[in-house]
């Protein structure tokens, strides 16, 4: 059963191919259609014209053949007859001229000597008869026209159609006074052989077309080949294969176009390459000026502390004039501290060395930790129920946290509300605040690095990277964060969490031990 799902799959998929490349919107099937209607046009004019050309030929040639034979008959056999002719002797005359070459039946009329009207057939009384003939046609040969002053009888002809088969039928006077013969003739041989000419038109017409449509074909896919590699090559470039390239033959315009695309992909290249070096060559220097940075603010720390402690002190050692100051150095140099991590945070981040430690966290207990830890307890509210479990990295859970509450409570004010649920395999937790909301223009910027919010906000005395880092923390664990306005007024930052980061966590560690190894390298080549 599986095996004839598999074939009856692999047939409408191919089905599908077929008709993806046949779809009208397909440059090869216009190309196909086109030189079908070029090819169909021409096939059927030449087919038209050389069937009426050749229909009036085969028609002329036997209707010129049979008028001739008549005419020579009327004047050799009924110009003998005399001029008052019994019905024996016209019955007679009209079967000798019938049974001429060409084989058509003969109508004699002549008045006896009474002055009635006396008929001649060569097909008998119930042959060929006068109610045969049209009446046109009797006007016409009985009336006289002028040739060269004398006054003569014409012979005149028309085609005329009984049950589907055509006829030729004639007529003429004896001049001089004599009996008036009509000649029908049947064309059925003629009209086959022109329906059989039809026919084969038809068929070198339907030739003709499958021809063009091959030829059409062949010429799409001369045209084409070019254009789909062309397609693919563009394909592969956008996926980050900057040293693809086309092959270059011809001087037509494909050549043109494929020159101009390889001269594009090696700007692109070289344009990428040097973006991709400045971009290196930047987070070197972050990462080792951040590096640099530590061994220095490690002592400064170490002396604010100090003086942090001699401004606790009940002694009042320090001088009240330089008390604003000592403070301010105090207060900046954490904020110089912090920067510094937060900068060589993201160095891990973009070099690929970030890694996850994984342990099983309760969610409301970590939040509890993370609030009481930074003494936002009182401008927090909690909405989360105990038991809420789930593997993921405290550390970066809690940085996370930190950067998400404090970033309401800094913007939007207390009591920021904290609330978690659950939602299929994953946890999702929204931090709120109730301040006046994040502007519009500024919601798809707020994650961005170094990114201050506008002046409807309180100006910010962070670094711009909290949100950032947070959001990157998020990503790690294969998690995501979103920001919106509530309804009800102020801002919701959502962050959905799976339940169990390991399997993503051995890939992450697992490069990161590569890009480490990686790092070393090239810091011991330095």
């Amino acid at each position: 059963m599986t095996d004839a799902q598999g074939g009856f799959r692999g047939w409408v998929a191919a089905r599908k191919g077929v008709w993806s490349r046949l779809r009208f919107t397909s440059l090869r099937l216009r190309l196909v259609v086109v030189f079908g209607l070029v090819a169909l046009t021409a096939a059927v004019s030449a087919s038209g014209i050389a069937y009426w050309l050749n229909r009036e030929a085969v028609l002329r040639r036997t209707q010129d053949a049979v008028l001739r034979d008549f005419e020579q008959e009327m004047q050799n056999r009924a110009g003998l007859l005399p001029q008052e002719p019994t019905q024996d002797e016209l019955q007679h005359t009209a079967g000798q001229m019938a049974n001429s070459s060409q084989r058509f039946s003969v109508l004699l009329v002549a008045r006896d000597a009474d002055g009635k009207p006396v008929y001649g057939s060569s097909g008998g009384l119930d042959g060929f008869t006068l109610t045969d003939v049209p009446k046109s046609l009797r006007t016409a040969v009985n009336e006289k026209q002028q040739v060269n002053n004398k006054s003569e009888y014409r012979l005149y002809w028309q085609r005329i159609s009984d049950d589907d088969t055509p006829y030729l039928i004639a007529g003429t006077r004896v001049n001089g006074g004599g009996p008036t013969g009509y000649m029908l003739k049947s064309l059925e041989q003629e009209a086959k052989d022109l329906n059989s000419l039809a026919w084969s038109l038809g068929i070198a017409t339907g030739l003709a077309l499958i021809g063009s449509a091959l030829l059409a074909q062949a010429a799409a896919t001369t045209v084409l080949k070019p254009v789909q590699r062309l397609g693919a090559a563009a394909r592969r470039l956008g996926e980050g294969k900057l040293d693809t390239r086309l092959r270059v033959s011809g001087t037509d315009e494909l050549a043109d176009l494929s020159r101009t695309f390889n001269n594009a992909a090696e700007a692109l290249e070289k344009r990428v390459a040097d973006m991709a070096a400045r971009d290196e060559a930047s987070r070197r220097f972050v990462a080792d000026m951040s590096h640099e940075l530590r061994t220095p603010l490690t002592a400064i720390t170490a002396v604010t502390e100090v003086l942090e402690e001699e401004l606790e002190a009940e002694s009042g050692s320090m001088d009240p004039m330089i008390e604003p100051a000592v403070r301010l150095v105090v207060s900046e140099t954490r904020r110089l501290n912090d920067l510094v991590e937060n900068l060589m945070e993201v160095t891990r981040f973009d070099a690929g060395t970030a890694r996850l430690v994984l342990d099983d966290v309760d969610i409301a207990d970590q939040i509890t930790a993370c609030i009481d830890a930074r003494a936002w307890l009182d401008a927090v509210d909690l909405v989360a129920e105990r038991g809420i479990m789930a593997r993921l990295d405290p550390r970066r859970l809690d940085v996370i946290l930190a950067n998400l509450i404090g970033n309401a409570l800094k913007h939007g004010g207390s009591p920021v509300r904290v609330a978690i649920r659950e939602a299929d395999d994953s946890i999702v937790i929204e931090v709120r605040d109730h301040g006046p909301g994040i502007p519009e223009d500024v919601l798809p910027h707020v994650f961005d690095r170094f990114y201050k919010a506008s002046a409807s906000r309180p100006r910010s005395e962070g670094s711009g990277l909290g949100l950032s880092i947070a959001l990157e923390n998020a990503h790690i664990h294969g998690g995501d964060i979103t920001a919106a306005n509530s309804p009800e007024g102020g801002a919701v930052f959502t962050l959905r969490l799976p339940r169990d980061a390991s399997e993503l966590a051995q890939q992450t560690n697992g490069n990161e031990g590569n890009g480490k190894g990686a790092g070393d390298a090239k810091k011991g080549d330095a």
